[in-house]
């Protein structure tokens, strides 16, 4: 779980170092930061959601995700959970900990280096992979952390669940996932961060969180189309 470490700690280096910018910047500046963040993560976003080869396997996972996410709520848990840190550890002041805890997690975790990352790190323990991505996600922790506020670093907690149990389990994620589910998983992950992007663009508030489980469809699609031809 090195490289996992190494993320969780650029993670909180790069959050502490936002802070401490962030609070010497004036609000157009902070605004204009989360604007810029919003078109690049779009950006992101696209790029791997058109990295798709079926758009109706990222169709269908979507849209079966979300519907899944909305019967779980997913959203309410994760805002909840964010909401009640807050709580705790703000002293009753307002703040954006919430919304910068789900959007941090989210495009810090939806990605193929955490995936690849983490299973090499398993499996090998190169964690060359997860090195790149902790200093790609160092950079981007303190451009968020500057804008929305300490709740960015508590997104390390995430990183430490997801990415430390992918290496955990690396060998049987490496048996299970082949090229096109892993491509498809992108794909869909890819979508999710185009919502970020537009969230974070105050174009349009969605409940991002409850599309989580397309992630896991997504492959499982994979899965079954071949089995789908032969009963058709």
């Amino acid at each position: 779980m090195t490289g996992t470490l190494i993320n969780v700690a650029a993670i909180l280096a790069g959050s502490l170092l936002g802070i401490s910018l962030g609070s010497r910047l004036p609000q157009n500046l902070r605004n204009t930061v989360v604007h810029g963040l919003g078109l690049v993560t779009s950006l992101i976003g696209l790029q791997m959601a058109l990295q798709t080869q079926n758009i109706l396997v990222l169709l269908a996972a979507m849209v079966c995700g979300g519907l899944v996410g909305e019967l779980l709520r997913i959203s309410d848990t994760i805002e909840g959970l964010g909401n009640f840190l807050q709580s705790m550890l703000s002293k009753g002041h307002a703040s954006k900990f919430s919304e910068a805890f789900v959007t941090a997690s989210l495009v810090f975790c939806v990605g193929p280096m955490a995936i690849l990352g983490s299973i090499q790190d398993g499996l090998s323990g190169d964690y060359s992979l997860l090195t790149v991505k902790s200093m790609l996600d160092g950079f981007a922790s303190i451009a968020f952390s500057a804008s929305l506020g300490w709740g960015v670093s508590f997104s390390a907690f995430s990183i430490l669940l997801y990415q430390g149990g992918i290496t955990l389990f690396a060998g049987l994620f490496d048996r299970i996932l082949t090229e096109p589910m892993i491509i498809e998983m992108t794909a869909t992950g890819g979508l999710i961060i185009v919502g970020i992007g537009l969230k974070l663009l105050n174009l349009k508030e969605m409940r991002l969180a409850n599309f989580l489980p397309a992630l896991v469809l997504a492959p499982l699609i994979i899965v079954l189309i071949p089995m789908l031809k032969l009963l058709f």
